[in-house]
C-alpha cells in the first residue's frame, strides 16, 4: 500500500484527498485511527463545520484578476533582494503556488491595485526562495517541536485548520530559527486545508508556565511583518487565552506594527467552544479532544500527511496543464474543473 504506516495502523493517503462524503470517513477520524488518546491529526473538519462559499467578482474585480494573471503569466524570473544581483528562474514550485485563488488574495489584500499586487507576489516569490523554505525540512525543524510548542490538529466551525501556539513549552533558545519553525507550521497548515477553505486558524495559549517571559520586539516584529506580508488574507481567526499582564503589555508594544484587519481578528479570553467544535477542539482549550503529544509519533504522521497533499495537488496541477492561475478547489480535489481563469461573468470557468 501507498501509505502512511503508524504505530497502531496505516492508511492509505490517497484515500485522505478525496472527501470524507465519497468514503464516508468516520466522524473525527485521526491519520492513525486513535481516539483517546488522540496522537495524530484529523483528517477531516467536523461535520459541524460549514465552509463559506467563495463570493463571486464583480466585473470590475474580474477584469483586475484578468489583467493580474496576463502580468504574471509572462514572468520567467523573479527579482533578487541584493542589488546588481542576477535574477532568479521561475520554477514549479513558483507556478502552482501562484493560483487564481492566490492572485485573489494579494489583490483584496492591495485594495485591488494590480500594479501592486504584482510588485508583492514578485517580493513574495522573492522571499519564498531566499528565505529557504524548501530546505526547512521535517528534520531540521523538529528540535523546535519536540516539547509540542506548536500543535497542527483540527478544524474550526468554518472548516479552517487549527494551529495552536504553546509558548509556555519552549524549549530552545531565542533565534531565528524559532521563526523559521513558525513559517514551516503555517506552509503544513496550509498543505491541510480542504477543499474551497484558504484561512487558517490560531489558537495560542499563554499558560502558567509562560512566567514573565515574552518574546523580544524584534521577534515579534518580524513574524508580523512574515505574515502580513507574505500570507496575506490567510489568517482567518486569532484566538487568544490565558495572557499574563507581560503579555498584554507585549502586545500593546507590538500593536501599531498591526494592520486593522488582523487586529479585527484577534480574540481575547473567550468561549473557544463557540469558534471549535468541541470534538476537535483540545481539553486544554475548553474542548473534548484527550490530545497526548508523542513526538515520535506526531511529527512523522503530519509531515507524511502534508507531503502526501503537496503530491497530490502537483499531480493535478501537472495533468491540467501547469497553468498559472489553476484552480486551488481544483487542486485539492474539491467539486469543479480545472481553469484557465475567471470568466467575465465573475464565475469560475
Amino acid at each position: 500500500m501507498n501509505g502512511l504506516s503508524i504505530e497502531s495502523g496505516s492508511i492509505d493517503i490517497h484515500v485522505l484527498q478525496t472527501s470524507a462524503a465519497k468514503l464516508s470517513i468516520a466522524e473525527n477520524a485521526t491519520v492513525d485511527g486513535s481516539i483517546d488518546p488522540v496522537k495524530t491529526p484529523f483528517i477531516n473538519p467536523s461535520s459541524a463545520s460549514q465552509i463559506p462559499s467563495a463570493s463571486t467578482l464583480t466585473q470590475d474585480q474580474s477584469t483586475k484578476y484578468f489583467k493580474l494573471l496576463t502580468t504574471i503569466s509572462s514572468w520567467t524570473t523573479k527579482p533578487a533582494s541584493t542589488p546588481n544581483m542576477p535574477a532568479i528562474p521561475i520554477t514549479d514550485s513558483d507556478r502552482i503556488w501562484l493560483t487564481r485563488e492566490c492572485l485573489l488574495r494579494y489583490l483584496r489584500a492591495t485594495k485591488w491595485d494590480t500594479n501592486q499586487a504584482a510588485t508583492r507576489l514578485q517580493a513574495t516569490l522573492t522571499w519564498r526562495h531566499e528565505y529557504g523554505l524548501e530546505f526547512h525540512t521535517p528534520e531540521y525543524i523538529s528540535p523546535e517541536n519536540a516539547t509540542c510548542k506548536q500543535v497542527l490538529l483540527g478544524y474550526d466551525i468554518a472548516g479552517r485548520p487549527c494551529l495552536y501556539l504553546n509558548p509556555g513549552k519552549q524549549n530552545t533558545e531565542r533565534s531565528n530559527k524559532q521563526v523559521e519553525h513558525l513559517v514551516f507550521m503555517l506552509e503544513r497548515t496550509i498543505d491541510l486545508m480542504p477543499a474551497g477553505q484558504e484561512m487558517l486558524a490560531l489558537l495560542i495559549n499563554f499558560d502558567k508556565k509562560m512566567g514573565g517571559d515574552r518574546p523580544p520586539l524584534w521577534q515579534g516584529k518580524q513574524v508580523l511583518s512574515i505574515l502580513q506580508s507574505h500570507y496575506p488574507e490567510r489568517l482567518g481567526r486569532a484566538l487568544v487565552i490565558n495572557i499574563p499582564w507581560v503579555v498584554w503589555t507585549f502586545f500593546k508594544l507590538i500593536n501599531p506594527f498591526i494592520d486593522p484587519a488582523t487586529r479585527e481578528k484577534l480574540k481575547f479570553d473567550q468561549d473557544l467552544r463557540q469558534f471549535v467544535p468541541p470534538s476537535q477542539l483540545l481539553k486544554t482549550h475548553g474542548g473534548d479532544v484527550n490530545f497526548v503529544y508523542d513526538h515520535e509519533v506526531y511529527w512523522p504522521a503530519l509531515n507524511e500527511l502534508a507531503a502526501k497533499n503537496r503530491a497530490v495537488m502537483m499531480e493535478r496541477w501537472v495533468k491540467a496543464g501547469k497553468k498559472v492561475g489553476e484552480s486551488e478547489q481544483y487542486l485539492r480535489g474539491g467539486q469543479g474543473a480545472a481553469v484557465d481563469g475567471v470568466q467575465e461573468n465573475g464565475h469560475a470557468s
